[in-house]
């Protein structure tokens, strides 16, 4: 997308639909607002989660916070953007026993001259499969 209207809500093609009546992202003037965004694929399933045959769930942390900065970079992306012009980033964490290995894959994405960040444990997330869910703001000009 060249052109960016001042104040949009977009809903990116390729990737899930929002599980509520929100958009993906929502752009205002230079600032662009991404929601809540999980591992969740197009189909349904998660990345970082698998059930064996008996129905014992095995969920990745460091999968599925891949899953969600790569999911973040797709969207910043589509409204020509990327990770670089992240300036806020919002983590919401299930388990904070799991702080080290999100903040290990965070590391392979960002250093101190990143983005400022908060994180924190919640009670839960939409979906029992999900350890993470990460939102952000990044400052993307507008272009005539």
């Amino acid at each position: 997308m060249n052109k960016h209207p001042d104040s949009a809500a977009l809903l990116v093609d390729g990737k899930p639909r929002p599980r509520g009546r929100f958009p993906h992202l929502r752009r205002a003037g230079d600032f662009v607002y991404v929601s809540g965004t999980s591992s969740r694929l197009p189909d349904g399933t998660f990345v970082g989660a698998e059930a064996d045959d008996m129905g014992t769930t095995s969920l990745d942390i460091v999968a599925q916070t891949r899953a969600v900065i790569e999911n973040i970079r797709d969207l910043l992306r589509a409204v020509g953007g990327d990770l670089s012009h992240v300036v806020n980033i919002s983590t919401y964490l299930v388990n904070m026993n799991d702080f080290g290995g999100y903040n290990a894959v965070y590391a392979e994405y960002f250093d101190e001259s990143g983005p400022a960040r908060t994180t924190v444990a919640v009670h839960q997330l939409p979906h029992p499969h999900l350890l993470i869910e990460i939102s952000c703001v990044a400052h993307i000009p507008a272009t005539d």
